[in-house]
């Protein structure tokens, strides 16, 4: 048994904030699935428009969706007759009225899920997978990430035999709690089966802010003592 943790559940409270924000009592198992339905319209509808993360909040009777994209224009399309038909099927898969806000991704390279779906894309198209992974870790790096490891598991290159191959450049402190660790799955259906694709991308550490009153009073306590 491996032991391995998602970035972004063993993070979660110290410097990432929750997806999905609801309080439920007895309806608990009634919006998990809901939030499962809203998640899996948005994978199927919004293909091309580059969704990288989904967040969802329930106030009363009302549920608010943000999708942050890297292709807004895609997903409003023209005078916003996309934006409307994906809210109607929405509500229509989970009943309630929805209230939908598109926000841009202004880095697509420093999105994992983004990149690891490119790379999928480009396996898809039977672009060889070294130079896949390799164009997308010098992109990321490129732009400003800290690190990138990408690992790609299945039958590589056509062979009949299942392999792992693994790109790393720059730094990745897994086991790091305040490192901003980024983490995509992606799955491109090629000829010889399902090539599953895992990108991690370290972003640099949160620190978080040191109250100047705490500072001032350890200062103050030492001047009375002497």
């Amino acid at each position: 048994m491996g032991h391995k943790v998602h970035p972004y559940g063993f993070r979660l409270g110290v410097n990432q904030d929750w997806r999905a924000k609801w309080y439920a009592g007895k309806n608990y198992v009634q919006f998990l699935l809901d939030d499962l339905t809203l998640r899996r319209v948005v994978e199927h509808k919004c293909v091309g428009g580059a969704v990288a993360r989904v967040d969802i909040e329930r106030s009363g009777d009302e549920v608010y969706l943000t999708l942050y994209s890297a292709r807004p224009g895609i997903l409003i399309g023209r005078g916003g007759q996309n934006v409307e038909a994906l809210k109607s099927d929405l509500e229509s898969a989970s009943g309630d009225k929805i209230r939908l806000t598109i926000r841009e991704v202004e880095h697509p390279e420093l999105e994992a899920l983004l990149v690891a779906r490119s790379i999928a894309g480009r396996l898809e198209d039977r672009i060889p997978f070294r130079r896949a992974m390799r164009q997308a870790a010098f992109r990321t790096m490129q732009v400003g990430a800290k690190g990138i490891k990408i690992m790609c598991k299945g039958r590589l290159g056509g062979l009949e035999i299942a392999r792992v191959e693994t790109v790393r450049q720059g730094q990745m402190p897994l086991h790091k709690l305040r490192a901003n660790i980024d983490y995509g799955l992606a799955e491109a259906h090629t000829l010889m089966g399902l090539i599953g694709v895992k990108v991690w991308i370290y972003k640099g550490d949160i620190v978080p802010e040191v109250k100047e009153t705490s500072a001032t009073a350890e200062t103050s306590e030492v001047s009375q003592s002497a």
